[in-house]
Parts: C-alpha cells; sequence; structure tokens
C-alpha cells in the first residue's frame, strides 16, 4: 500500500469531516477485483464486488467488511455519519432505502479516504502501452506510480514498417507518441493506469493536446489482450455517459512498439528546468500526484 504522507485534501476530509466534490475523485469507474482500504491506517472497509455506480460522484458500496465501518449519528442530526473502525477516520455517509440495489444500502464514501489494493493474481508483470499528447508528460507521471517497473517512451499503431522522432512528428508514418508501461499487477492494476491516463489528459480533443498538434498525438489505447481491451472500452463508455462531450480515445490491439530515441526517455527527469517541463509538465504533475497520492511512489 501507499505509505506517501496524507496530502492536505486527504486530511480535510479524514480528519476535518470535509467532503469532496462530487465526480472530482478517483475510484468512480474502477471495476477490478480487490480490496479498499483506509487511506490513513490501510484497514481493509470494502470488498469490490460490493461497489456500484450510484450516479451520485462518490465511490458507492452496498456493504462493508464486517467490523470495519463505525457508523454515528452526523453533526447535521440527518445522515449517518461513517468512519473507518481503526483510527475513526471518516469516510463519508450511509444511506438506507434507496432501493438502488438489493441490499438496499448505500455507503457513500469520499475517494480521498480510500486507497485500493488489486486482487493478488499469480502474474509478475503486465504492459500496457498509452498514447495521449507528448510522451515526455505521460512519462514522467507513470514513472512515478507505485507497482510500475519501468516506463519507455516510443511509438506504436503507424502503417510505415519503422518509426523515428522525425517520420512520426512529420505525420507521415502514422505512429502515435506512447509510453510502454511494465507494472506489477498485484499493486497497480490497469483499471488504476486507466484513471490516471483518462485524467492526465483531454480524451475529447482530436489529434491535439493543448499546443501540441498533430495526429501522433491522438488519445489512444494499444490493448495487450482481449481482457485488457474489454477493460478499456468498458471504462472509456461508463466515463461517457458523464461527460458532455465525445470521448475520441482509439481503442485497438496493439501493434509493434518501437523505442523512442534515447534523448526522449527519462525526459523530464534530465531536463526539469527546461521551459517546456517547467511550465507545461510540472505543474500538472504536482496537481495529479497530489490527486492519485494513493498510488505515488513514496519520495
Amino acid at each position: 500500500m501507499s505509505k506517501a504522507p496524507l496530502t492536505p485534501q486527504e486530511h480535510q476530509v479524514i480528519e476535518h469531516k470535509a467532503t469532496e466534490h462530487p465526480f472530482s475523485g478517483r475510484f468512480l469507474f474502477l471495476s477490478n477485483a480487490g480490496t479498499f482500504c483506509c487511506r490513513r491506517c490501510d484497514t481493509a472497509l470494502f470488498k469490490s464486488e460490493s461497489k456500484f455506480d450510484a450516479g451520485c460522484g462518490w465511490p458507492s458500496f452496498d456493504d462493508e467488511i464486517t467490523g470495519a465501518v463505525t457508523r454515528k449519528m452526523d453533526a447535521d442530526g440527518r445522515r449517518t455519519e461513517i468512519l473507518c473502525s481503526h483510527c475513526l477516520g471518516h469516510l463519508g455517509h450511509v444511506f438506507v432505502g434507496e432501493k438502488l440495489t438489493l441490499k438496499d444500502t448505500r455507503h457513500c464514501v469520499n475517494a480521498q479516504a480510500l486507497q485500493f489494493v488489486p486482487q493478488q493474481v499469480a502474474i509478475e508483470q503486465q504492459t500496457a502501452i498509452f498514447g495521449g499528447g507528448c510522451f515526455w508528460c505521460l512519462e514522467a507521471l507513470f514513472q512515478r506510480v507505485r507497482g510500475v517497473v519501468q516506463v519507455t517512451s516510443g511509438y506504436c499503431g503507424g502503417h510505415a514498417d519503422t518509426a523515428n522522432y522525425r517520420a512520426v512528428c512529420s505525420g507521415t508514418s502514422g505512429h502515435v507518441e506512447v509510453i510502454k508501461i511494465d507494472f506489477n499487477p498485484s499493486e497497480i492494476c490497469f483499471g488504476q493506469l486507466l484513471e490516471l491516463f483518462f485524467d492526465c489528459h483531454d480524451p475529447t480533443s482530436v489529434d491535439q493536446q493543448g499546443a501540441d498538434k498533430g495526429s501522433q498525438y491522438r488519445s489512444a489505447i494499444f490493448t495487450m489482450d482481449d481482457e485488457q481491451q474489454q477493460q478499456a472500452k468498458q471504462h472509456m463508455a461508463t466515463m461517457q455517459q458523464y461527460s458532455n462531450a465525445k470521448l475520441v480515445t482509439q481503442i485497438e490491439p496493439a501493434s509493434v512498439f518501437y523505442s523512442a530515441e534515447e534523448q526522449h526517455q527519462n525526459y523530464f527527469n534530465d531536463n526539469a528546468q527546461q521551459p517546456y517541463c517547467a511550465f507545461n509538465i510540472a505543474p500538472k504533475l504536482a496537481k495529479l500526484t497530489e490527486k492519485y497520492a494513493d498510488r505515488i511512489k513514496p519520495q
């Protein structure tokens, strides 16, 4: 689990009973098997099979792990507050009688109060390939994610028999700037990576991310197997229900991946003072590492 300290926002939610804005947190579209635990003390709180889409903008569960959650009357005198039974950190509220599931119970939980532990699997390492704008930006974020073993910048999805930076930037090869992520699925699951991917770029923008324009910057997921394909499509379909704009991310089986030139590897870490890194990558990185502190490697 993450040993990163609580962020200011997590601190406000867990210790001062603040409520995060709806549709602003993590886990809304996560469907992987595993356990949701307390962000502060790691206590297991909810199983993934009890999670359901209530349409309210917060992660919702119709059951709790026995003894893990404590109920008490909220300060408003109307609602029932739920807390982690171990550390008494604020989680959210529980509602009964809404008839949303057969169990007729909705634990409405602040995502900032949770962290997710994927179900243990026998496979030691898996791969994901994402394209969403400049690969320098994507690489910088995913290098910092717990469970990620290696991130390689490169090119995928083109029609030419080879790929290099000049050809890809010209648009003649048809390739996308991507990153290849090798990760441990027992520490971070594909669904958690999808959450980060969709949040770190604009999946409604055609062939452009910020000032970076061209087909090489299109939003794309290159799947390694049928399971990834199905999960990516399901994740995107659920997101689309809550988006006012059409999501344009392409989802297709991975073709040949070409590693980018050496000067493009580890780019942000080696060039943090370069203007593009300082003014474009660094602010985005700071925002996302705070929002997803539950899955960021300790400094």
